[in-house]
């Protein structure tokens, strides 16, 4: 008997025996039947209004595969919805194109991070990391117009200085706003003669992130090196606390904004209050810009 099978059986029968000898009798962990039924609940509950349109999808298009799917609800049905939620309904409510539909084959360079396991990940055996040595990046969604919209953010940010090197805002994740960024990034490294030939950037693996257009750009053409998150979150740490709390400072601007072009020009003020102005504690309060040219000033 699968786990889900198990779970679907003790969720027939608990109400009337008891959760602790239901889970017993089939040899459930107690801890698979919360991870099973927690998200279900909380999902259905949230999503449950997207599965007529996800089967009338399913039926229409049985080839779409994640993306495809998205972008369909995105510019056919006005449903904004982010891709990994996708997936998860797909599974959770096992249509018919999640068994009709193949998995995208690995790229080149996710087929190199399962072959290097662990020293994908350049930053974490690190003893010690120079000032402009290390810069992390992400993805990370900006909620705007009065909650009514949501749009994507990429920060380029500095380990050791803390500074935002670039960014970028657009409208979905992709490649393009990616290559934004790190163009904002080396504008400012040629501005302030930081050296990035060899820099490492450091994000997870998403597609983008393992894709030809991105990797070639900064391996190929400017010399950059790249490491990968192996645990998601947990191995960008530095990046979940800048996006964080740069959205929590700035809640309420954003909110303010009633369009995309707003929504930039506001992201780019508070970007550059941040990099020159705010003092920060991890560097004995003083900014970001600051500390640079302290660091420069002491040698």
């Amino acid at each position: 008997m699968s786990t889900a099978e198990k779970v679907e059986l003790v969720a027939s029968v608990w109400e009337t025996y008891g959760l602790a000898p239901a889970i017993a009798a089939v040899e459930l962990p107690k801890s698979s039947w919360y991870y099973h039924r927690g998200p279900k609940v909380v999902y259905e509950e949230k999503y449950i209004h997207l599965r007529p349109t996800l089967e009338e999808i399913a039926r229409k298009h049985p080839s779409y595969g994640i993306p495809r799917v998205t972008i369909e609800l995105r510019e056919n049905y006005d449903q904004k919805v982010n891709h990994k939620i996708v997936q998860r309904l797909l599974k959770l409510w096992d249509l018919s194109l999640l068994r009709s539909a193949r998995r995208p084959k690995p790229s080149p360079i996710q087929r190199v991070i399962r072959t290097v396991g662990e020293r994908a990940n350049l930053v974490t055996k690190m003893a010690e990391i120079g000032l402009f040595q290390v810069a992390y990046t992400d993805f990370t969604e900006l909620v705007y117009a009065d909650g009514a919209r949501k749009a994507c953010l990429m920060p380029i940010i500095g380990h050791v200085c803390k500074m935002a090197y670039g960014w970028a805002v657009g409208e979905r994740n992709d490649t393009y706003l990616a290559l934004q960024a790190w163009q904002m990034a080396k504008d400012t490294f040629q501005q302030l003669a930081i050296p990035y030939d060899g820099m490492i950037v450091h994000h997870d693996q998403d597609s983008i992130y393992t894709g030809y257009r991105w990797t070639a750009q900064l391996l190929i053409e400017d010399h950059a090196r790249l490491s990968y998150a192996l645990n998601g979150a947990k191995d960008n740490t530095e990046m979940e606390s800048f996006n964080g709390h740069f959205k929590t400072e700035n809640r309420s601007l954003f909110l303010d904004a009633q369009s995309l072009a707003e929504l930039c020009n506001i992201v780019t003020a508070r970007m550059h209050y941040y990099n020159a102005e705010r003092r920060h504690s991890s560097l004995d309060y003083v900014s970001p810009l600051a500390y640079i040219q302290r660091m420069r000033s002491a040698k």
